[in-house]
C-alpha cells in the first residue's frame, strides 16, 4: 500500500476536478458541512463514486453516492448551523455559548481575520432590537481597527483588554433600563489582573481540562495575543502586499483556541456567566460531539464493505447504512434512492468548458456556445458562487473576459433556462487550454 498525505484544505485549487478524476473511489471523513458539500460536488462533476460517512457520538452513517445512480449528499436538505441574535451576543449574553460565539466569530475576526458582515453564527435579522446593535457593532469594529494598529507593541494586550472589558462594559452599564430586570455586567481591571497573572506558572496553557481562574485566563489571553500577533507579522513578510494576511480560527490550532477560550471566559466573568474549561470550549466552538473510538472503527469498516460493492459494480447491492446505540448496538440498512430531479448538484446537466481565460469573453460563451451550439434563447441566467454573471436585464459583463470576471480554472458556472418550459440547469466546469 502506498499512502500519500496532503496537509492542506480539500478546497484548495490544486485539488481540482482532474485530481478527483485520478481516483477510482473517494471516501469522505470530514468534519464540516461545507467541505462535505464541496467534495460531493467535485465527485459528481468528475463522475467518481463517493462513500460519504460521518459519526456523532454513538451514531454512524454511510452513504454510497454515484452520479446518475443514487442520491447525492445535497439531494436531502441538511440542518444549518445555529445562529444567535446580534443583540444577545453583543449586549445581553446569558450562556457560555454566547460568549464563545462573540470571541470566535466577532473578536477574533476583527483582530486577525477579515471583518465579516454576516458570520454564520450571528443572526442579523433587521428587527428593532437588532438594528441598533448592528450599528453599534460597526462602530466598535472601527474602534478595534485602530487598536489593531498597536499589534506587536507592549501596549497591545492592555489596549484591547481595556477596550472590550472596561470601556465597552461601562457603556453597557450606562444603559440603565437594560439592567432593570437582569444583573448588570461588571468591568475588569487590567492592571490588577495582569499583576496577578504575571506570577503564575506557564503550565496553565497545558491544563485544558480544568476551569481556569480569572488571572489564568488573563495569562492565556496575553500569551495567545503575542503568539497570534507574531504569526500575523510573519505572514505579512511572506505574502503578496496586495493581499492582506489573515488568520482563521481552527479548533485544533492551539494559538487560536487559547485566544477564543480565554476571551470567552473573561467575557463570561464580566456577565456573571459560569466559565468553561478549554476542552469544553473546543467542543462548543467546533460544534463537536465527542468521538467514540468504537463508533469510528465500526463506521470505517462499514465504509469498506460498501466500497467493495461499488468497486465490483454492484450498485444494486449497495446500501445506506446507519449505526445506532440501543439496548443492543444495531445496524440498519436502506436501499439507495435514485437522484432527485430538483437537486441543485446532481439534478443538473454537467459539462466541461475549456477556455483561454485571457481571451474568452462572456459574450463568446453566451452567443457562440449556449445560443449557437446548445440552442438556448436569450432567456437564461448565468451564475457563479460570487453571484449573477448574466441575465436578460444584466448584460454589462458580456464584453469582459473570464480573467476579468475572476472565473478561474475549476470554477463553476450554472446556466438556468428561464423559458416557460425550461430544460434542466447546466453546470459548466471551467478548464483552461
Amino acid at each position: 500500500m502506498k499512502i500519500e498525505a496532503h496537509h492542506a484544505n480539500i478546497k484548495d485549487p490544486s485539488f481540482n476536478i482532474a485530481w478527483f478524476k485520478s481516483f477510482v473511489l473517494v471516501f469522505n471523513a470530514l468534519d464540516n458541512l461545507d467541505a462535505r458539500r464541496h467534495v460531493n460536488r467535485m465527485c459528481i462533476t468528475a463522475d467518481v463514486p463517493l462513500i460519504e460517512s460521518g459519526t456523532t457520538g454513538f451514531n454512524g452513517q454511510v452513504q454510497p453516492i454515484k452520479k446518475g445512480v443514487t442520491q447525492c449528499y445535497d439531494c436531502t436538505p441538511k440542518e444549518t448551523p445555529k445562529s444567535f441574535p446580534v443583540c444577545t451576543i453583543r449586549s445581553t449574553p446569558s450562556q457560555p455559548i454566547h460568549c464563545i460565539v462573540w470571541a470566535k466569530s466577532y473578536l477574533f475576526n476583527e483582530l486577525f481575520g477579515i471583518s465579516e458582515d454576516d458570520p454564520p453564527e450571528l443572526d442579523r435579522t433587521e428587527d428593532e432590537d437588532n438594528a441598533e446593535e448592528i450599528e453599534t457593532l460597526k462602530q466598535e469594529a472601527d474602534a478595534l481597527k485602530k487598536i489593531r494598529q498597536a499589534m506587536g507593541t507592549e501596549d497591545f494586550a492592555r489596549k484591547l483588554f481595556e477596550k472590550i472589558y472596561t470601556e465597552d462594559i461601562e457603556r453597557l452599564r450606562s444603559m440603565e433600563d437594560m439592567w432593570k430586570t437582569r444583573k448588570a455586567p461588571e468591568t475588569l481591571n487590567y492592571v490588577e489582573l495582569d499583576s496577578q497573572a504575571s506570577i503564575l506558572e506557564d503550565d496553565t496553557l497545558d491544563q485544558d481540562q480544568r476551569i481556569w481562574s480569572i488571572a489564568e485566563n488573563v495569562l492565556v489571553f496575553n500569551s495567545s495575543l503575542t503568539r497570534l500577533s507574531n504569526r500575523l507579522h510573519e505572514l505579512k513578510s511572506t505574502t503578496d502586499g496586495n493581499v492582506p494576511p489573515v488568520l482563521t480560527f481552527d479548533k485544533d490550532d492551539k494559538d487560536t483556541l487559547d485566544f477564543v477560550a480565554s476571551a470567552a471566559n473573561l467575557r463570561s466573568t464580566v456577565f456573571g456567566i459560569p466559565t468553561k474549561s478549554e476542552f469544553d470550549i473546543k467542543q462548543m466552538a467546533g460544534n463537536i460531539i465527542p468521538a467514540i473510538a468504537t463508533t469510528n472503527a465500526t463506521t470505517a469498516a462499514l465504509c469498506v464493505l460498501e466500497a467493495f460493492k461499488i468497486m465490483q459494480g454492484n450498485f444494486q447491492k449497495a446500501k445506506m447504512v446507519f449505526l445506532a446505540k440501543s439496548v443492543d448496538r444495531t445496524i440498519d440498512r436502506e436501499d439507495l434512492r435514485p437522484p432527485k430531479s430538483d437537486c441543485p448538484v446532481c439534478g443538473n446537466a454537467q459539462a466541461t468548458l475549456v477556455v483561454d481565460p485571457t481571451r474568452t469573453t462572456l459574450q463568446n460563451l453566451v452567443d457562440d456556445i449556449l445560443k449557437a451550439k446548445l440552442g438556448y434563447s436569450g432567456e437564461m441566467t448565468l451564475n457563479t458562487e460570487a453571484g449573477i454573471l448574466y441575465d436578460p436585464d444584466e448584460e454589462d459583463n458580456l464584453p469582459r473576459t473570464f480573467e476579468d470576471l475572476g472565473i478561474k480554472k475549476d470554477s463553476f458556472i450554472t446556466v438556468i433556462d428561464e423559458e416557460d418550459e425550461p430544460r434542466v440547469n447546466l453546470i459548466l466546469s471551467v478548464s483552461e487550454m
